[in-house]
């Protein structure tokens, strides 16, 4: 047995070189039809799965191998996410961004939790999952067609960034408080849960303002210092591979405390943005971002079971009608009174997709068990993760050469 499993361990290498090769050469035939990579890197996952699930290639060391992969790939792809967050460009436009994110997490948050619990009937810890992850953006999505379109410096062009910014931060908060709170929601409803939840939602605060104000600290007296430090050891790409090491390490350190390591490389990303000379930095980081983060949405394709695809189409059918409605009707809606009409349908079309974020979020929920995410909605999210990402920006690019920019935020 020994000797077979010593056998498979070139053959896991080898795939793993095939992978990163295929992901490379996939992405760039996507961009070049104008659709996001993820696409192609979730069906490369399922169709891995679908393969193992008829031959059984892959080990148990070999699964190992891709989850870690897939976890820095997850690190990689926050620390981004925070490393390019404008903060002091979102507190100018706080007052209107801020509005209309309100309404837009509400709403599309309601939306996803009605259609899991009340239209596909999955659990109320289920459908929370399902509905905070539809509060999300895949702000990369619509940014890149803005940029194509010469809008992307226009005062609509910055609101839907800043509220996308706060869309994705609140959803990493919000996952942090329900990934604390869920066993105890699971155990039951009734009255004599309600200390225990409070007490579990309170130490969950405390952790995370905790955390937040190490990285707070580190951001204001120390980054500078250390980025300086860095500056004058290191020549080339070594600067920011060692910040890429500080983000890891500080992922580590937020899963030690009970939150996602997404958690810790997200405000990782956040701690170093202030710094603009980090962020010129960043065209180093660009190697190992493009290395590993296919290897999450790989592992996304490799975590949606065979048995469950039928059923995920058919579920994520009806979930991607309420997960577009609720981001028209929320984020739309409440940007009419900034925005006009021409200006509401743009940023409503251009927060419908969602990918990384969302996918985070259902993967966190899957590891707790099928209990919090099972196998149905989680396929069923990767369906509204795909559809929603190849329709919507489609639909967006037409809209944006077809208006003219008439959607100015009024003071």
């Amino acid at each position: 047995m020994g000797s077979i499993e010593q056998m498979r361990e070139p053959l896991v290498i080898l795939l793993i070189g095939v992978l990163v090769v295929i992901a490379i050469f996939a992405s760039s035939c996507l961009k070049k039809l104008g659709l996001p990579s993820l696409i192609g890197l979730l069906l490369l996952g399922i169709l891995i799965r679908f393969i193992d699930s008829r031959t059984g290639a892959l080990t148990r060391r070999a699964e190992t191998i891709f989850n870690t992969l897939s976890r820095l790939g997850v690190i990689c792809l926050l620390f981004r996410i925070g490393l390019e967050s404008d903060l002091k460009g979102l507190l100018k436009q706080l007052k209107h961004a801020s509005f209309i994110w309100i309404f837009d997490v509400s709403l599309s948050g309601f939306s996803g939790f009605a259609a899991s619990h009340w239209i596909l009937g999955f659990g109320m810890i289920p459908s929370l999952f399902s509905g905070i992850a539809l509060t999300a953006t895949s702000v990369g999505i619509a940014v890149n067609v803005w940029q194509e379109t010469g809008r992307i410096d226009s005062k609509n062009g910055k609101l839907l960034i800043d509220v996308a910014e706060l869309d994705d931060i609140s959803g990493v908060v919000i996952i942090a408080l329900l990934f604390g709170i869920a066993p105890h929601l699971r155990e039951g409803a009734g009255v004599s849960l309600l200390p225990q939840i409070g007490r579990s939602f309170g130490l969950e605060i405390l952790k995370l303002l905790g955390f937040g104000g190490f990285c707070y600290f580190f951001s204001r007296f120390v980054e500078r210092k250390f980025t300086l430090f860095l500056r004058k050891m290191e020549r080339g790409p070594g600067p920011m591979i060692s910040i890429a090491g500080t983000a890891i390490i500080m992922a580590a350190l937020a899963g030690i405390l009970g939150f996602s390591e997404a958690i810790g490389a997200f405000f990782a990303g956040l701690v170093f943005s202030r710094d603009p000379n980090a962020v010129k930095m960043e065209t180093s980081f660009e190697a190992i971002y493009e290395l590993l983060v296919p290897f999450f949405f790989i592992g996304i394709g490799l975590s949606i079971e065979p048995s469950a695809l039928e059923s995920s189409v058919v579920a994520g059918a009806a979930l991607l009608l309420f997960a577009i409605a609720g981001k028209y009707i929320g984020a739309g809606g409440a940007s009419l009174a900034f925005t006009g009409w021409g200006g509401a349908l743009l940023l409503g079309t251009s927060m419908v997709p969602r990918a990384e974020i969302a996918m985070i979020i259902m993967l966190k929920g899957k590891s707790l068990g099928k209990w919090a995410v099972p196998p149905e909605l989680f396929g069923a999210m990767a369906v509204v993760s795909m559809a929603s990402c190849v329709v919507m920006p489609v639909v967006l690019r037409a809209l944006l050469k077809s208006m003219p920019e008439d959607g100015s935020v009024n003071g």
